[in-house]
């Protein structure tokens, strides 16, 4: 019989050993590491995310309790006082910069996204992670409530997300939408919460597109009117200047404003773009699709730890966000590599009863469909 080695043991392949070393050389502060190394505070804090454990006794029990595994996973047994002390002094950032690596992989299996254009579409939002102002006196949001901010580019190719970071709570979204890379030629879906004309300017002189929904007080005059299928719910498609007083100095270019009213809830929506290639339709649904990043902002809040806390330092809440993120990226490169058609949810619940199990991967996340069997007697019919 073939030898297996445990789900989880499979599961960390996908992180390169040697690659993460390396990241955590330059990531790392002060003395060298005795008790605990940066790979095992790396392999309890998932684990506890793949698991759903909750403190660091509960990790610290756990990881203790597979000991004999430990050779596997390349790590070591763990004091919880040792993983307090390593969440606290060194640096998030190196999950930060793994976080980068395993979306270069992700973006190597994803599949295409629904839309027949070929742009890569990014729907950019930030949803907050609240706190508790006693235990984190730091995350002070608006005097009542301690928040963190988590700013997210959600790539459409596999609904994961490709660009991220994550603030104080106070941070409003636009500077944060700014250090965003955009490759050139994608096209970004943003709410009017994002509203910055001058940031419009540089996306397009960039030659990067985007699609949001136009102000109320907007001021504007039409350029052109083009003609619109009303069967479909379409109001209007025009190429409009802004007119606005402080819009004189920046040379905004013309946009596209497009009018959609919903059949379903007869509300009425109007999207600005610079893309002038697409069917207004098509710029209506791509906004519509937006909706994918609050589904993934749900996703993530339910099904992994990013509430009840393991330290309460600011580098502790950064450290386990960012290791949160690292996991969700590991069960979309699961999702992408298996066509099992499962969710990452779903891929979640079984991984966390089989996580110490000693079988294979992809078969427990692509088990083969049962045999067909001859129906039992009590179902035939007899003449």
């Amino acid at each position: 019989m073939a030898h297996t080695n445990t789900v989880f043991s499979q599961l960390l392949r996908l992180v390169p050993r040697h690659e993460f070393e390396r990241l955590a050389n330059g990531h790392h502060v002060g003395q060298r590491l005795r008790k605990i190394t940066r790979w095992d505070q790396f392999v309890s804090l998932i684990m506890a995310q793949f698991s759903g454990r909750q403190s660091l006794r509960d990790i610290e029990a756990n990881m203790n309790a597979q000991h004999r595994g430990h050779y596997h996973l390349g790590c070591r047994r763990i004091a919880k006082s040792s993983l307090a002390r390593v969440n606290e002094k060194q640096p998030y950032t190196l999950y930060e910069a793994l976080f980068t690596k395993l979306v270069t992989r992700c973006q190597g299996h994803s599949p295409q996204h629904k839309f027949r254009f070929k742009n890569p579409l990014i729907s950019l939002d930030s949803s907050l992670i609240e706190l508790s102002l006693k235990l984190f006196p730091w995350s002070d949001h608006n005097r009542s409530r301690g928040a963190m901010k988590l700013h997210v580019g959600l790539d459409h190719s596999g609904h994961f997300p490709a660009f991220a970071t994550i603030t104080e709570g106070r941070k409003h979204d636009v500077p944060v939408g700014r250090r965003f890379a955009f490759p050139k030629g994608s096209l970004v879906v943003i709410d009017k919460g994002y509203t910055d004309y001058g940031w419009y300017k540089e996306l397009t002189d960039k030659g990067i597109f985007f699609v949001t929904r136009q102000r109320t007080n907007a001021k504007y005059r039409v350029v052109e009117r083009r003609p619109v299928n009303q069967a479909r719910g379409l109001t209007s498609d025009q190429v409009i200047e802004l007119t606005g007083i402080q819009l004189k100095k920046t040379n905004m270019p013309q946009l596209r404003r497009v009018g959609y009213r919903d059949p379903l809830t007869g509300k009425h929506y109007v999207f600005l773009t610079n893309h002038f290639g697409l069917s207004a339709k098509t710029i209506a649904d791509v906004y519509k699709d937006r909706w994918q990043v609050e589904l993934f902002f749900k996703a993530i809040k339910q099904n992994l730890k990013i509430h009840a806390f393991v330290g309460n330092s600011k580098n502790a809440v950064l450290t386990q966000i960012w290791i949160a993120l690292c996991a969700y990226l590991v069960l979309s490169y699961l999702k992408f590599t298996s066509k099992s058609g499962w969710s990452q949810q779903r891929i979640l619940r079984v991984l966390q009863t089989n996580l110490f199990s000693k079988m294979d991967l992809f078969t427990l996340i692509r088990p083969s469909p049962p045999p067909e069997t001859e129906s039992p007697p009590q179902m035939k019919l007899w003449a």
